[in-house]
């Protein structure tokens, strides 16, 4: 089975106020005005409305206690009801978080957030057509988010279409060098396991990295691939995306290894 790395958006946070104390309880002051002999007037405390208390919640893993505070939100937005839908899909309710989802798109019709995580559930349940139709129409409408091209490649690898997989994987990759490696930021990224033959995935990924110039990452997705008992080593020689990369030692020795199958 392979790692498919499958991106949930979440827009909107709310901004969280800055904390008017230090680690040690104590007000923070200016420096000049303290050598001035200004009074430093305390900050008073900003009130923490229930969204910002729920993206408290979620940032620490808390799922449950941040869909109480959501919930307290009247009337819900669009927004909110995509936070819930990721709250319940972070807890694998993937029913609850689909009907969240739905939620927010009956709110805002043209809510790509929303569209690229009710992909998401279709994955995770492995629809992976319907999945697809849902990255297309969130692209249409967020065509610059490297994250639902992302997630397009990894659904068009579960049907096994290689191209096409390869093409979205690219075209992310030409958004955003890092897509791939983004590993932070609560709610962000939902890791999902249903691509077939990780073999194959680590012989695509190391190719969409040789055809982008990325070659220290090409090499460690070869690697991958060898590993995990890719047996045609000629396509690594013959594909044009690796033309660039014969010379290389690292390159030879890999093809020259016999590495331990995992």
């Amino acid at each position: 089975m392979v790692s498919g790395i499958l991106f949930l958006v979440v827009a909107g946070a709310a901004q969280l106020p800055p904390a008017p104390v230090t680690a040690s309880g104590t007000l923070r002051a200016d420096a000049r005005q303290d050598q001035l002999a200004v009074p430093q007037q305390p900050r008073p405390h900003q009130i923490l409305t229930p969204e910002n208390r729920g993206d408290i919640y979620m940032a620490r893993k808390m799922y449950r206690e941040a869909v109480d505070k959501y919930q307290e939100i009247k009337p819900q937005t669009a927004v909110i009801a995509n936070k819930i839908g990721i709250a319940y899909h972070q807890m694998l309710d993937l029913k609850t978080a689909r009907k969240f989802y739905e939620r927010s798109l009956k709110l805002d019709s043209h809510y790509a957030e929303a569209m690229n995580n009710l992909g998401t559930v279709y994955y995770g349940q492995k629809k992976f057509r319907p999945a697809i139709r849902q990255y297309k129409k969130a692209l249409k409408i967020e065509p610059d988010s490297a994250s639902i091209y992302s997630n397009l490649g990894t659904a068009y690898f579960a049907r096994h279409k290689f191209k096409e997989a390869v093409k979205a994987y690219q075209q992310a990759m030409s958004l955003d060098p890092e897509v791939f490696e983004h590993r932070n930021s609560f709610g962000v990224m939902l890791q999902e396991r249903a691509v077939d033959d990780l073999a194959v995935y680590h012989y695509y990924m190391a190719k969409v990295y040789a055809s982008s110039g990325v070659q220290d990452r090409a090499l460690l997705y070869m690697r991958k691939a060898l590993e995990e008992g890719f047996k045609d080593r000629a396509r690594f020689r013959d594909d044009p995306a690796f033309a660039k990369m014969q010379k290389l030692a690292e390159f030879q020795q890999l093809l020259a290894l016999q590495p331990r199958i995992l």
